[in-house]
């Protein structure tokens, strides 16, 4: 397995942390996990939502997506839902 190069990875930027570099294809789970966040989670098949962060202001369900590769930083927000 090789390691990722300078251009496989994105600059994230957690609740408006400061960017750390993520490798694209990082399961968003994982990515938060890294970085010493929690996301909630349910079914982990994309259905209920309770997965649900924002990337560049787009609902993301992080159960089923990964970090994508960007032109600049991704700009992540937790959700916030009372009944999760």
């Amino acid at each position: 397995m090789s390691t990722p190069s300078p251009s496989d990875q994105v600059p994230v930027c957690w609740d408006g942390g400061d960017p750390v570099s993520i490798a694209v294809g990082t399961p968003w789970l994982t990515a938060a996990q890294m970085l010493g966040h929690t996301i909630p989670t349910g079914c982990l098949y994309g259905s209920c939502g309770a997965c649900e962060i924002e990337v560049n202001g787009h609902v993301v369900r992080a159960c089923v997506s990964s970090v994508c590769g960007s032109q600049g930083a991704l700009k992540v927000e937790s959700a916030t839902d009372p009944y999760w």
